[in-house]
């Protein structure tokens, strides 16, 4: 469910998105944060559209979501398309440094879930260097493989008794969200999937060109970054979105 009437939302290709904005956004974040509620917020990309046109249990954790940011400028020209001329993008390498000034204004404890142990190592180096005053309560880079449920129950336990408010997870697009999913109302904090965040604030992989971003081409040089890893995503569900948006935006299909 959307989480205000202040803020418009539409379905692309059955997945909800929600048209906020930085502000907006982080004002939300953080007075949840304050409240100590449980909720995650998914910051959406091409990718997570079609994993939810694909995926009926992955388009209800997306549509669950207690905000769906538009981080990728298709997703923002889609908005605009259908209806709400004023959308703008909510990126979440962008949207991290936001909230984590404003923690640290606010003295409001934070937490970091995912990466490697040499990325997450650097993460809170560049963190702790730009924002010395902000409250570092958890860090933890889990393994790759599945948690068993009592490694689960104990990384929760650690989660909630270090006090942290906001946690940002960096798991990748669709783990990221289904581990959010499956621990909103028992991880005490706002959890945000912030994917590559970690890494481009760590410096251990490189942003795209501003003028890229905002013509819509940061896939292009993401994957020319990491071709062996993003090439089946892109190629396979950029064209397909592409196709299948005209569809609904003519009226030709409907979507659930």
């Amino acid at each position: 469910m959307n989480p205000s009437c202040l803020v418009e939302s539409r379905s692309i290709l059955g997945m909800r998105a929600d048209a906020t904005s930085y502000p907006a956004a982080s004002s939300q974040v953080l007075a949840w944060a304050r409240a100590r509620e449980s909720r995650y917020i998914a910051i959406a990309t091409v990718n997570n559209v079609m994993e939810a046109h694909d995926s009926p249990t992955f388009r209800a954790i997306m549509n669950a979501a207690d905000l769906v940011t538009p981080d990728g400028m298709p997703l923002v020209w889609g908005l605009r398309l259908l209806g709400i001329p004023a959308a703008a993008r909510v990126y979440g390498p962008d949207l991290t440094p936001c909230l984590l000034e404003a923690a640290a204004r606010e003295r409001i404890p934070v937490g970091f879930y995912g990466a490697t142990d040499a990325v997450l190592e650097r993460l809170l180096r560049a963190v702790r260097s730009r924002y010395p005053k902000l409250r570092i309560a958890y860090a933890w880079a889990p393994p790759f493989r599945a948690l068993s449920p009592e490694e689960d129950l104990a990384a929760t336990a650690r989660i909630n008794d270090s006090g942290a408010r906001i946690l940002f997870v960096g798991l990748s697009t669709p783990k990221q969200e289904r581990w959010m999913a499956a621990h909103r109302g028992r991880v005490e904090a706002v959890m945000l999937g912030v994917g590559a965040a970690f890494d481009f604030l760590a410096g251990t992989k490189r942003q795209a060109p501003r003028w890229m971003m905002r013509a819509g081409l940061e896939w292009l040089f993401r994957l020319a970054s990491e071709p062996r890893r993003l090439a089946l995503r892109y190629l396979k569900h950029n064209p397909r979105f592409l196709a299948l948006f005209l569809t609904q935006l003519c009226g030709w299909r409907s979507f659930p």
